[in-house]
């Protein structure tokens, strides 16, 4: 994980995303953290971040964990092939 100075990141934006591909960027403002910059490598990637950050997904894998908490399920062995 790099830390990077706001002032740093505005004059040199595009070096910054090149990195982010590879680890997370910590970015400061007057020494402290102020934000994180994420960069992705595929579109597979940037998939996978925008399902895990969709409210509506995480609603619905909660509700299917309160569902299988209840006991209202099907467990993987009694489905069919």
């Amino acid at each position: 994980m790099k830390k990077a100075a706001l002032s740093e990141v505005k004059d040199d934006l595009s070096r910054f995303l090149r990195l982010a591909e590879k680890e997370e960027v910590i970015i400061t403002r007057h020494g402290k953290p102020a934000g994180v910059l994420i960069g992705f490598e595929s579109e597979d990637d940037w998939f996978d971040f925008r399902l895990e950050n969709d409210p509506r997904f995480l609603g619905r894998v909660e509700a299917a964990r309160r569902s299988l908490r209840a006991g209202r399920g099907v467990k993987l062995e009694d489905t069919e092939e």
